[in-house]
C-alpha cells in the first residue's frame, strides 16, 4: 500500500514517543527513516521501526542523552552521544561541522557512544545542500570476514560521499563496504533462494550459494574492500575511542544496553580550495557530460550518484505516496509498541 510521507513520518514518532523518546529525538529519527524510504532504500526506512522502539523500550537508547560538542582544534572537534539517538548525533554533529568548515575551511567531526545512526547518504546530503563537500563513515557489528579468513570482524562499514551542483542536483554516494547488503541476505534466508557465490562464506570461508549456509558476508572487490572496511573502524572506532573491529556491539544480542558507536563527518568548503561559483559550474557540467554517454545494454542512461534515488522519490510523490508492505502498516498504526521479537538474537535476529 501507499502512505504520504506526512503519515509515515507521525506514525514513526508515535511509536518512538511511545517508548520513551522526546518528541525532538523522534521528529529527526523519523525524518531520516522516511527519507531512507523515499530514496528507495528500504531496508532503512519503516521496516526498521519496531527494531529501534523495541531498543528504545528497553534502554538500549538513552532517551535522555547529555549531548554535548567541545571543539579540539579549528577544523576538529567531539560530539559525545551519551549513548543517546545516533540519527539524532548524527544530524546536530553534522551541523558543527558544516559551521565549522564555512568558518574555518573544513572540519573533523568524531561522534561517539551513539547508536545506528541509520543512512548516512542522509548526513552528506545535509553538506552538500550548505554547498560544502562531504565524507561520512560509520562503525556497525561484525558481519564481514576479512580478505582471507573465515570469521566475522568487520561491519558493513559504510561510507557516503556528498557534493552540491551550480543546480539543484546533488551527487549522494553512498555505499556499504561488503558486496551486498545484511537485509539481502536475510530476505533470501526467508524465502528459501539460493544467492550468488560472491555474496558470502558459510562456516569454513567457502563461498556459498545456500542462502541457509551463510557465515559472514564478502568485502567488495576482495582485498580492497577489506582495507576500506579497516579504514573505516579506524576512523570512526579506534580513532574516537569506542569499541572496534570484532569489539563492535551486537545490533540484537543486548537491547537494554548502550550501543558505543562511532561516526565520523569530514566536510570541506570548496571556496578554500578554487573558485566557488566555477566549482559549483563544472560539478554541473560533469553530471551533464555523464548523461551524455551512450549508455550499455540493459541500461537506458548513465545515472549520477544519487540520480536513481532522486528519480524514486520523484516517482512515489506522483503515485501518491511510499509504498510499505501492509504488515509493516498495520503495525504502525496499531497500538502495539513491539513484538518483542529482537532481543537476544544472533546476527539473523533468529
Amino acid at each position: 500500500m501507499r502512505v504520504r510521507p506526512e503519515e509515515l513520518r507521525e506514525l514513526m514518532i508515535r511509536k518512538f514517543t511511545g517508548a520513551g523518546m522526546n518528541q525532538e529525538h523522534a521528529g529527526i529519527m523519523a525524518d531520516i527513516l522516511v527519507w531512507s524510504d523515499y530514496k528507495g532504500i528500504h531496508s532503512h526506512g519503516a521496516v526498521r521501526v519496531e527494531y529501534y522502539t523495541e531498543r528504545i523500550a528497553k534502554g538500549g537508547i538513552n532517551v535522555d542523552p547529555d549531548f554535548s560538542f567541545r571543539k579540539t582544534g579549528p577544523c576538529t572537534g567531539i560530539f559525545e552521544g551519551d549513548n543517546g539517538c545516533g540519527y539524532a548525533a548524527a544530524s546536530l554533529a553534522m551541523e558543527h561541522a558544516v559551521a565549522m568548515a564555512k568558518e574555518n575551511g573544513a572540519a573533523v567531526v568524531g561522534v561517539r557512544n551513539i547508536s545506528h545512526s541509520g543512512s548516512i547518504g542522509y548526513y552528506a546530503e545535509m553538506a552538500a545542500k550548505e554547498g560544502m563537500l562531504a565524507v561520512t563513515m560509520c562503525q556497525s557489528d561484525p558481519m564481514a570476514v576479512p580478505y582471507g579468513g573465515t570469521e566475522p570482524f568487520y561491519g558493513t562499514n559504510p561510507i557516503a560521499f556528498g557534493a552540491p551542483t551550480a543546480d539543484e542536483r546533488l551527487v549522494i554516494f553512498d555505499m556499504a563496504t561488503t558486496v551486498q547488503a545484511w537485509g539481502k541476505i536475510l530476505v533470501a534466508r526467508a524465502k528459501k533462494e539460493s544467492i550468488p557465490d560472491t555474496w558470502a562464506v558459510d562456516e569454513e570461508g567457502r563461498p556459498t550459494t545456500d542462502s541457509s549456509k551463510v557465515n559472514a558476508l564478502l568485502p567488495i572487490a576482495g582485498p580492497k574492500g577489506y582495507g576500506l572496511m579497516m579504514m573505516v573502524d579506524v576512523l570512526s572506532g579506534i580513532l574516537l575511542g569506542v569499541p572496534f573491529g570484532r569489539h563492535v556491539s551486537s545490533m540484537y544480542e543486548d537491547l537494554s544496553q548502550g550501543r558505543r558507536l562511532g561516526h565520523l563527518h569530514i566536510v570541506m568548503d570548496p571556496a578554500r580550495f578554487t573558485d566557488r561559483s566555477k566549482f559549483l559550474e563544472q560539478m554541473s557540467q560533469v553530471l551533464d557530460e555523464l548523461a551524455e554517454v551512450k549508455p550499455a545494454p540493459g541500461f537506458t542512461k548513465v545515472c549520477y550518484p544519487g540520480e536513481r534515488g532522486m528519480l524514486r522519490r520523484k516517482k512515489y510523490e506522483e503515485d501518491g505516496g511510499i509504498e510499505i508492505v501492509d504488515e509493516l502498516y498495520e503495525y504502525l498504526i496499531s497500538s502495539e509498541l513491539h513484538h518483542n521479537r529482537y532481543d537476544h538474537k544472533n546476527r539473523f535476529a533468529e
